[in-house]
């Protein structure tokens, strides 16, 4: 699994930095979350490529959601034909309707536009999505949970050749769960399968304060990507703004028990050098890095 970060900044872009958007490739899909404007250019710039189906809104802040007329007519103009799916919180869907009418026209694929609500989980087979209630400025606002479904356990092939299964088939049979036959013997996976091995889990908190869902979602995550617009010393601007500080954000990690925590969105102020803000957050969360735009982060399995 891999991440690219598209946009780091909060707010409006800088000379560095564009607005709020990353790419997560996975298994041969691709997601996007947050689509602030300029994001096609970011994807041409750190070579995402535009083949993704899935668009997530965290929420519909001009910077997080403008850059999708643009993309949409790129693709367009790339004689898609496939259908993007657009996923917003729940009574967003009539604002992003009426940006893609306005702003699209005769695209030769569907934009499909769906709400969704706090703790809804979209099943894609051996993952999901779940979103979770954030806490940003009264509007509705949601993070995101991608969370692989375990996988199966590790074969064992010197058990099986002690056991005398031989090559073939049959091991196939006996990793996928289904006992087998052999002579006057039933072998089961359990003699010749090790447990399931646990899938990755990547979450990204869009604009919030610190909340307890989001410690929740990320319960043992590998990656949670939180923001972190202001340092400790603006906390004050934080809470009114519905931000969080770099020191706020990895309290959430810690309490969470994630494996590593990415910041991001990040004040204007601090986006040429969010150093500070990094040593900040490692104080309390050493597994601490500060994203940048075109920073790609490899997430492996745990194992």
């Amino acid at each position: 699994m891999r991440i690219t970060f598209l946009g780091t900044a909060a707010a409006r872009p800088s000379v560095a930095r564009n607005v709020s958007s990353l790419v997560i490739q996975r298994e041969g899909e691709h997601f996007m979350f947050d689509c602030g404007e300029g994001t096609q250019r970011q994807m041409m710039r750190f070579g995402t490529g535009f083949s993704l189906d899935d668009i997530f809104f965290s929420h519909l802040h001009a910077d997080h959601f403008l850059g999708v007329i643009g993309l949409l007519r790129t693709m367009g103009l790339q004689a898609r034909e496939t259908p993007v799916r657009l996923w917003v919180p729940r009574g967003g869907e009539a604002l992003m309707h009426a940006a893609v009418g306005l702003g699209v026209e005769r695209v030769p694929f569907g934009v499909e536009i769906n709400g969704l609500d706090p703790r809804q989980t979209l099943d894609r087979g051996d993952y999901t999505i779940n979103t979770f209630r954030t806490v940003h400025r009264g509007d509705g606002s949601l993070g995101y949970a991608l969370v692989e479904k375990p996988r199966l356990g590790r074969f064992n092939p010197d058990r099986a050749r002690e056991l005398g299964i031989p090559e073939g088939p049959l091991w196939g049979q006996l990793h996928r769960g289904e006992p087998v036959q052999l002579d006057d013997r039933q072998i089961t996976p359990d003699d010749v399968v090790g447990p399931p091995r646990p899938g990755r889990v990547v979450v990204y908190s869009g604009d919030t304060r610190p909340c307890q869902e989001t410690i929740l979602a990320a319960s043992g995550a590998d990656l949670l990507i939180h923001e972190a617009t202001f340092s400790r010393d603006e906390s004050d601007r934080a809470r009114q703004t519905g931000h969080s500080t770099a020191r706020d954000a990895a309290r959430v990690a810690r309490d969470a028990g994630v494996r590593r925590l990415v910041l991001t969105h990040f004040s204007p102020r601090y986006a040429d050098d969010p150093r500070a803000l990094e040593r900040e957050a490692r104080a309390v969360f050493p597994e601490t890095t500060s994203a940048s735009d075109g920073l790609v982060i490899e997430v492996p399995f745990a194992e």
